[in-house]
């Protein structure tokens, strides 16, 4: 046996070496927690704590729970996923995840339980604060370098939910009932992407089923994709009471059961293993991956000291880059640090800054906006009236009353909109996207009595804004920004950061808009994916729906001009290089996306898809080049008759935009195509065959007296006999107009054999 002090023996040493030596009930008590958030302690492999974590540690020193309920240490809160993505910086998301390791280091944690990267499918799903974006390019980069970022520093992830997670309603039963393209090209992309590029040390799976299996129990999920098409070599770990049946969990290639104690589970293991009902072997690799869990995490260190001022202060830049410059009409914004200035709403004086759950932080210190503001102020005046109560107490009209005086004696107003923890948050979906309606009375009459009225919002998920939009000349989405928001906030207004935040979601003007509506949250324990890979931008671009605020959009205190665009195709994907021109007269930062289509595609596309982003800082009046690498990946599509990714051949247009709704540029380049040739057979039909130049020669020959028939036939019934043949099967064309026998099929079939066998052109 190797043994466990061995610092020159690798984790998967150390791991094969342990389980070797173990008996059988011991290496099944392996795929079973210890208690809340530890793994057992067996011989040769040291028990992992675990802790929940996308934005901040939540470690709970006491009693363990996974709603949020019970009290955890103080730790960095930082901006959480739905604030994140909005900055579009992958460096900003692996320096986080940096900080995340320290600060589980200094707890004693192995494993943080994140981040999580499930597609925000529909606005109202309560825990899309914990998520990145709607798209999975965007989503899959900042997460491979959140990845990166932690375990770099000894620490791992646990990727999650896996899969199809995009509801909270009836979450422990509900069937995400998806297609094939749509599966692979939208909601399991983003996992490819990290598990490929980042490997994570776990990946946790989800309590829905997929296509009516329990995620936990899904053998094609977690064996066939996850490892054998991925090559993920780590542990898969059941989301807390996410497994029904540990047998056929293990057997599906779950490796640990999640929370403890799970003693019946694992002697339930044993007695099927003994019945020969469980092979012995899928136990083995569930040791196997939690011991090498256990041996990556030895090098835990209590004794690592956490700077908690440099936290706050990265948690701060973080929160400022994510913050997004919806609307800036006249330059209301930046603030002048003069003259008076009215603050409006209570989230000023009682930030929303992070949503509720497993997730939930207790945070080190929170930026309060209202101090913030005022500590920026300079000399202006700067007053203060609540305007309304988050949960619906005190009197609304006085205190609208009172609001209103305020912004009419003011130069300014700011108002903090936005919904409170109890209206958003793990467990439950929203209904709608509307903010309260005492909110949007109070915005209407400030905004009546001061026309100068800046909006700052704070939610976790997506709000109809036409009434905000209506009568504010300039709104800031914070989104939630983590601990640190309030600075960040006051550092935007008054200009010390320039906004270069960009929307990871659209805004739509209703919720009617959006793809998934209609089959969203689902009924009676199931949920129709009936938009398939129109969702999001994609699916508002399909049909053409007008938005509030596109995808990717973002202002600046500065402009950008695009002078150029140059596109280079290898065997790697397209290289891209696109001349930006800071016009205005502040530094600055500009986020250039790109956007491919594929006129004439041979298959159905959404309008446009996000392929690369890239970013650049100017000087005003300074010039750059962005380069952005499309890899040939991004550019694939699954196509689902040959189960697998096929990079259409064509002459592609990409679009250098400042969102997906603003394309700036516009050029094509040719790139070579995959073989995506689908075998013929007898149930391939005339037109598909007439189509390849040498079936066309060999079968045209060889029915040409039938066809003529069928011509013929055609002209007397009025009808395009040859049109309509095309889609019938060139089998079932011999059996109902030739009367073919079994010799007969058998010799066409043949036949096609051979010209499968000849390369194709097409």
């Amino acid at each position: 046996m190797t043994d466990i002090h061995d610092t020159t023996a690798t984790p998967e040493e150390l791991a094969a070496s342990a389980v070797e030596a173990l008996d059988l009930a011991d290496r099944a008590a392996l795929g079973g927690g210890a208690s809340f958030w530890r793994t057992k302690d067996v011989p040769g492999v040291p028990s992992v704590t675990m802790s929940d974590g996308p934005h901040g540690v939540r470690y709970q020193a006491a009693a363990g729970d996974h709603l949020g309920v019970g009290a955890s240490d103080p730790a960095t809160c930082f901006p959480p996923a739905v604030g994140l993505a909005q900055s579009w910086d992958p460096e900003l998301a692996g320096r986080v995840g940096a900080a995340l390791a320290d600060e589980a280091q200094a707890a004693g944690l192995g494993v943080l339980l994140g981040p999580g990267i499930n597609i925000k499918r529909d606005p109202r799903c309560g825990r899309n604060f914990e998520y990145f974006s709607e798209d999975p390019l965007l989503t899959g980069v900042l997460a491979t370098e959140w990845v990166r970022g932690l375990q770099a520093r000894g620490v791992g992830a646990s990727l999650k939910h896996f899969a199809a997670n995009n509801a909270e309603h009836d979450r422990m039963r509900a069937s995400s009932d998806v297609d094939d393209r749509p599966l692979r090209e939208i909601y399991l992309r983003a996992f490819e992407r990290v598990v490929r590029d980042a490997a994570p040390w776990t990946v946790m799976c989800s309590y829905n089923r997929v296509n009516g299996v329990l995620a936990s129990q899904n053998h094609w999920l977690l064996t066939q994709v996850l490892r054998e098409e991925w090559g993920f070599e780590g542990a898969v770990v059941s989301d807390w009471g996410a497994v029904a049946d540990r047998v056929a969990a293990v057997a599906a290639g779950l490796d640990l059961q999640m929370p403890g104690d799970t003693a019946a589970d694992d002697a339930q293991v044993v007695a099927a293993v003994e019945a020969g009902e469980l092979a012995v072997a899928a136990v083995d690799r569930a040791a196997r991956a939690v011991a090498r869990v256990s041996h990556l995490a030895r090098t835990t260190r209590r004794d690592v000291v956490v700077d908690v001022d440099a936290h706050h202060a990265l948690a701060r830049e973080a929160a400022g880059r994510s913050t997004v410059l919806l609307k800036n009409e006249g330059g209301l914004l930046p603030l002048a640090p003069s003259g008076t200035i009215a603050v409006v709403g209570a989230f000023a004086s009682e930030p929303r800054y992070q949503g509720g759950g497993s997730s939930h932080v207790s945070p080190t210190r929170v930026d309060v906006p209202i101090d913030e503001i005022r500590s920026l102020a300079g000399d202006a005046d700067v007053s203060f009236a609540p305007g309304f109560t988050t949960d619906g107490t005190g009197d609304a009209d006085a205190l609208r009353a009172e609001a209103v005086e305020a912004a009419s004696a003011a130069d300014v107003a700011v108002v903090f909109l936005g919904l409170a923890a109890s209206q958003e948050s793990e467990g439950f979906d929203r209904e709608h996207i509307e903010l309260p309606d005492e909110q949007v009375a109070l915005l209407e009459a400030v905004a009546s009595a001061q026309p100068r009225t800046v909006v700052v919002l704070s939610a976790g998920g997506v709000l109809r804004l036409a009434p905000v939009d209506a009568v504010a000349p300039a709104i800031l989405s914070g989104s939630l920004l983590g601990q640190a928001g309030g600075g960040a906030i006051a550092d935007v207004l008054f200009g010390h950061v320039n906004p270069s935040g960009r929307l990871a979601e659209t805004m739509p003007l209703r919720i009617e808009d959006a793809p998934s509506f209609g089959n969203f949250p689902g009924e009676h324990s199931r949920v129709r994916y009936g938009e398939g890979i129109h969702v999001g931008y994609r699916g508002y671009d399909l049909r053409a729906r007008d938005v509030l605020y596109a995808f990717g959009h973002g202002l600046s205190y500065t402009t950008f001009a695009y002078d150029g665009i140059a596109l280079e195709a290898d065997a790697e994907g397209v290289r891209a290089r696109v001349e930006v021109r800071n016009t205005g007269d502040r530094a600055g930062r500009e986020i250039v996306q790109l956007y491919a289509s594929l006129p004439g595609s041979s298959i159905t596309r959404a309008p446009r898809e996000l392929v690369g982003f890239g970013s650049i800082d100017l000087a005003a009046g300074e010039q750059g080049t962005v380069e952005i690498r499309v890899e040939r990946r991004d550019l694939a599509y699954w196509d689902d008759r040959l189960d697998r990714w096929i990079v259409e051949g064509g002459t592609y247009r990409i679009a250098a935009a400042a969102s997906s709704r603003d394309l700036r540029l516009e050029a094509d380049v040719e790139v070579g195509g995959d073989d995506a040739a689908v075998p013929f057979d007898l149930e391939s039909t005339i037109g598909e065959l007439m189509a390849h130049p040498v079936a066309a020669q060999v079968i045209g020959a060889a029915f040409a007296p039938v066809m003529e028939q069928f011509d013929a036939g055609g002209d007397a019934l009025g009808m395009d006999m040859a049109r309509m043949m095309a889609s019938v099967p060139i089998g079932r064309a011999m059996k109902s107009f030739g009367g073919a026998d079994p010799a007969a099929l058998a010799q066409v079939q043949a036949m096609l054999d051979g010209i499968n066998a000849t390369p194709r052109n097409d």
